[in-house]
């Protein structure tokens, strides 16, 4: 891919402190309009017009940009490769990093990120903004300013935020934490199974409790495999035999995240058990996650999940479901044996979910 790189003259070389590496995916916080009112991707050597408070972080910023910037809705799988290869690939040469990315599929990226980042002990915010950066009202500015604070922050000398994380209107939440809830106003994102890493007002505050610790001597290991074969089907009253067979029988599928009522609840009638029995025994893997955003899967609870747990469905506890799906993804890639893939699907591997039993 033939990127493109700006680097931005913020400081003095002798003021500057750290570096930042900003990875341009698209989404609407790169956006301008032109002279016609229309929309187009602006260039970022001229972001200090836009935001010349730049000036005052003396930090030095270089942007890479994909070379044709992708809505969000059109984010796959060789996306995801694309960025954290750019991480892997830059990663000695800077303090921290930050994403540019679209709302909608921005907690899988997020997701899928923490899981291919193996090691990583150096920040990784992603974030966006609801209007774009020339709008009057934007939140894009705050957004991007913030993001860069946070990506080269240091107590002591380390990186505060050693981890993959969303920033968006004033909070931080981990990246394969949360999810977007809003597509109207600037909150976009919101974390209910897990605390905020930190607020920013006057000053960033940090929930040091709640972040990843960091880890001396850790080697980043970038892990490229991934597999797609998986689906996310979620239950609605009325759902038939026919439409779970025609899910199950899709050619070369290899896991199911099952998004259930509730604490992990689902039709007890023989014919939707006997559905997910079958795929289960032809090999098929099922997560079973919650449609709350908050709470968690607890097979077992009622009469209506013990039989799923009894028929070898898994349980997600408490992780979201784009966690979910793309932790899936990470693991049929990367694990050979079934089991293994089972037993990781219900362990927390990179602070995704609590800890549960199954």
């Amino acid at each position: 891919m033939n990127y493109k790189i700006v680097r931005l003259n913020t400081a003095a070389k002798s003021d500057i402190t750290s570096s930042v590496l900003i990875i341009y995916t698209g989404g609407t916080l790169g956006m301008a309009y032109d002279e016609s009112g229309a929309l187009v991707p602006f260039n970022f050597g001229q972001i200090m017009e836009k935001i010349p408070n730049l000036t005052n972080m003396n930090v030095a910023i270089t942007v890479i940009s994909f070379p044709e910037p992708i809505d969000s809705s059109n984010v796959n799988m060789q996306h995801w490769v694309d960025m954290a290869y750019i991480i892997y690939e830059n990663y000695d040469s800077y303090d921290g990093f930050v994403i540019l990315h679209g709302t909608d599929t921005m907690a899988y990226s997020a997701s899928m990120l923490s899981y291919m980042l193996r090691g990583l002990s150096k920040p990784v915010v992603f974030t966006g903004a609801q209007l774009p950066i020339s709008a009057m009202r934007s939140d894009a500015r705050e957004n991007l300013m913030t993001a860069l604070e946070i990506a080269s922050a240091k107590a002591n000398g380390n990186p505060i935020v050693p981890e993959v994380c969303i920033f968006f209107n004033h909070i931080l939440l981990r990246g394969n934490r949360c999810k977007k809830v809003q597509s109207v106003h600037f909150d976009a994102f919101e974390s209910e199974n897990y605390p905020a890493l930190a607020e920013a007002g006057i000053i960033i505050d940090y929930n040091y409790a709640a972040i990843k610790p960091f880890e001396e001597g850790k080697k980043l290991k970038y892990l490229s495999r991934l597999d797609n074969r998986v689906m996310v089907l979620k239950l609605f009253p009325g759902i038939t035999s026919k439409i779970l067979d025609s899910c199950f029988d899709i050619e070369g599928m290899r896991g199911v995240v099952l998004e259930t009522y509730g604490s992990g609840n689902s039709p007890s009638e023989s014919w939707f058990i006997n559905s997910l029995d079958r795929a289960v025994k032809k090999g098929i893997i099922i997560l079973n996650v919650s449609q709350c955003n908050g709470g968690r899967v607890i097979q077992g609870r009622y009469q209506t999940s013990k039989d799923l747990k009894k028929i070898g469905v898994l349980s997600g506890g408490d992780i979201t479901t784009e966690a979910a799906v793309t932790k899936m993804m990470f693991l049929l890639a990367n694990e050979k044996e079934d089991s293994e893939i089972r037993r990781k699907l219900i362990t927390p591997m990179i602070g995704e979910m609590s800890l549960v039993g199954n």
